[in-house]
């Protein structure tokens, strides 16, 4: 086969992603940068809150990267691995935690990248986001009554 069908993360899915995260950051009263790639890690959507911490706006972009690029959650490779895939990427490779690929129907679709807060709220705020976007996707259906089709 020449030619095979993928799929992909609309931008209006990455504004799902982005939205979700702020409202998530935002009951938690932590301001964060929030980056949102497709799945060849090119930027599709971000939003430093006020009170982000400004270098963070970096860290999450490359955050997003590397989980889409490595279809895996940053921050889980030991540091001596990480600094080398580091170096080997000039410096591109996030190796802090933070960074998780968004998966739809068991294909990376894109990935989200958070920083400013502590890697545990980097991570509730991504989980947080990417539960929206599948929620948007296949909305939960209340059970039927049985009284109507």
């Amino acid at each position: 086969m020449y030619v095979r069908q993928v799929s992909e993360l609309s931008l209006e899915g990455a504004r799902v992603v982005l939205r979700a995260a702020i409202a998530h950051a935002e009951k938690m009263g932590v301001p964060q940068c929030v980056a949102v790639v497709d799945r060849g890690g090119n930027l599709m959507a971000f939003e430093r809150m006020e009170g982000a911490k400004l270098l963070s706006q970096h860290s999450a972009i490359q955050k997003a990267i590397t989980a889409a690029s490595h279809r895996v959650a940053t921050g889980n490779l030991p540091t001596e691995l990480a600094h080398g895939i580091a170096l080997a990427t000039g410096n591109r490779y996030a190796a802090i935690a933070g960074g998780l690929p968004i998966e739809i129907n068991g294909e990376v679709v894109g990935a989200i990248g958070v920083g400013s807060g502590t890697d545990e709220e980097d991570i509730e705020v991504a989980e947080a986001a990417i539960a929206a976007l599948k929620a948007a996707i296949h909305p939960i259906i209340p059970p039927s009554t049985g009284c109507c089709p």
